[in-house]
């Protein structure tokens, strides 16, 4: 017997209805679980199919043995229809045990360990970018962590060289209040010098908080590095010169960045004031300026030697954190003490912010400081 479009209409009847009612009573199931919404699906499809095969057999008033025999083989199709929708749910299932634990993990501050377990496409990028999460909250954590030490040993060290010159500014004031001074001139340079360097070690603060916030000088122009060296030396001359320490410059080649003059020069000064102050009397300390071949445009470079005896290995890496100040291989000199160790903090920010680097390493009888900056187009 040939379908009609009445038995195709009937067909569909039975099947919406079937599907209406296997999707109503499926309702609870589906708010339980993946696993449950997918088989909800496979059994509502399944209802549908029943539905639509048993209207489509009554429209065209099949024999009651076809009829038996067609509503059983399409409820078989159903019934591994709806084992192989088990078992789908079953691996979901799995799979999603295998997110909430990543989930947990990464609560817990742990990067998730990768089970072994393969799981679909979606599911696997999913738990790949947990993992990627998690490594950047532990790098963020370290991070926060090591600026916290940081921050703390600043403290501790910045606490302890202001008391003391605060300490002797209150014992030559209560010396010259009571009247039992001598010589006030040689007082009063007294009070100069620790108020110089209290001033010095504030200034150096507000640098090193300019620097971590990012607001630099908008001022910035073409400057020859040779230039700005120059004046840098010309500068620290008469501190070289009281400590018995030979400043020597040299110029390789002409280079010419782009940055902010004041800043660049502070930089530079840090570096070459910390060179004189670590080089006992009578030593040396040699300044290069030049220009290198790099793999992608050409860099100015400035090179500091000076012959502070090195710095231990285990503390190259840390030169230039906020507050290092060496071990007694790199002794100050005693005419100019070192300061809170921010300089070279400093330094380092204020060339990178300039697109720079800047690295030491330990020479024969002292220590090697290079800045590369890129050179003005």
């Amino acid at each position: 017997m040939t379908p009609t479009l009445p038995n195709v209409l009937v067909a569909l009847l039975w099947a919406a209805g079937a599907c209406a009612l296997m999707w109503l009573i499926t309702l609870p199931l589906r708010r339980r679980s993946l696993g449950a919404l997918l088989a909800s699906v496979v059994l509502t499809g399944t209802a549908a199919s029943v539905g639509a095969i048993f209207g489509f057999v009554q429209a065209m008033l099949l024999p009651a043995n076809q009829q038996v025999t067609v509503i059983v083989v399409v409820s078989a199709a159903g019934v591994v229809g709806a084992v192989g929708a088990a078992a789908a749910s079953r691996r979901l299932t799995k799979d999603r045990q295998v997110l909430r634990s990543a989930v947990a993990e990464l609560g817990q501050g742990l990067v998730p360990a990768h089970d072994g377990r393969r799981l679909t496409s979606e599911l696997e990028q999913v738990r790949h970018e947990l993992r990627l999460t998690a490594q950047g909250l532990a790098e963020s954590r370290a991070r926060e962590r090591s600026l916290e030490s940081a921050r703390r040993e600043l403290v501790s060290w910045v606490s302890h060289d202001l008391r003391t010159p605060l300490a002797g500014l209150r014992a030559i004031s209560e010396a010259l209040e009571d009247g039992v001074v001598d010589e006030p001139e040689l007082y009063y340079k007294q009070i100069r010098t620790a108020v110089d360097r209290l001033s010095g070690m504030v200034d150096d603060l507000f640098d090193l908080s300019r620097i971590q916030a990012g607001s630099f000088s908008r001022d910035v122009g073409a400057i020859p590095l040779d230039d700005l060296v120059s004046d840098c030396m010309a500068a620290l001359e008469p501190l070289a010169a009281a400590q018995g320490v030979r400043l020597v410059g040299r110029t390789a080649g002409s280079a010419t960045v782009a940055g902010s003059a004041p800043e660049l020069n502070r930089a530079l000064t840090n570096l070459v004031a910390n060179a004189i102050r670590h080089t006992p009397t009578d030593g040396r300390v040699d300044v290069l300026v030049g220009r290198r071949a790099d793999d992608t445009a050409p860099v100015a470079e400035v090179v500091v030697e000076d012959q502070c005896g090195g710095i231990a290995d285990d503390d190259l890496a840390r030169v230039f954190d906020v507050g290092f100040r060496g071990e007694p291989a790199r002794t100050p000199h005693a005419v100019h003490p070192a300061g809170a160790g921010l300089g070279l903090a400093i330094t380092r920010g204020i060339v990178e912010a300039h697109a720079g680097t800047v690295h030491v390493e330990n020479t024969a009888d002292g220590c090697r400081f290079t800045v590369w900056l890129p050179v003005a187009v």
